[in-house]
């Protein structure tokens, strides 16, 4: 149905249509750093005039969402990103039957307070639905010790 490339940055925006990244394609991270994830979904021509809905979310080792604390205190909430509902546009120069892109970003601040030496993924659902290969693991470096 849909076709979604996924990677980690260390910057990316979205921009006139298109996904600018710097720094892309890495899969660990220093923890507390900053990083982006990003990625561009193929929306097929069929569901061109129909609006998407795409969400992330973080989840550690065990599968479990992370979660943060909100700035200002309160009960700490999971890692997600939803942006605003996505319809694809349909310009005079896309031929029938092309598969529509998607550019999407998420810049994450530093301070997300993920472990050293841990394994994480992002997961991506598109209208409520996931499927295989929608996931970006990565993993974060055990911080050296000084001597």
């Amino acid at each position: 149905m849909y076709k979604v490339n996924l990677m980690l940055a260390d910057s990316a925006q979205v921009a006139e249509g298109k996904l600018n990244v710097l720094g892309g394609g890495w899969s660990w991270i220093i923890p507390g750093g900053p990083f982006a994830v990003c990625g561009i979904i193929d929306i097929p021509w069929s569901e061109a005039r129909d609006w998407h809905k795409m969400r992330l979310e973080l989840i550690d080792a065990d599968g479990e969402p992370v979660c943060v604390p909100p700035h200002g205190g309160g009960d700490p909430a999971p890692v997600v990103d939803e942006p605003p509902p996505h319809r694809a546009t349909i310009g005079p120069h896309v031929k029938p039957g092309s598969s529509l892109g998607w550019p999407f970003a998420l810049n994450v601040p530093p301070g997300l307070p993920l472990e050293p030496g841990g394994l994480y993924e992002w997961r991506l659902t598109i209208d409520g639905k996931a499927e295989d290969g929608w996931t970006l693991p990565f993993s974060t470096v055990q911080m050296p010790v000084a001597a």
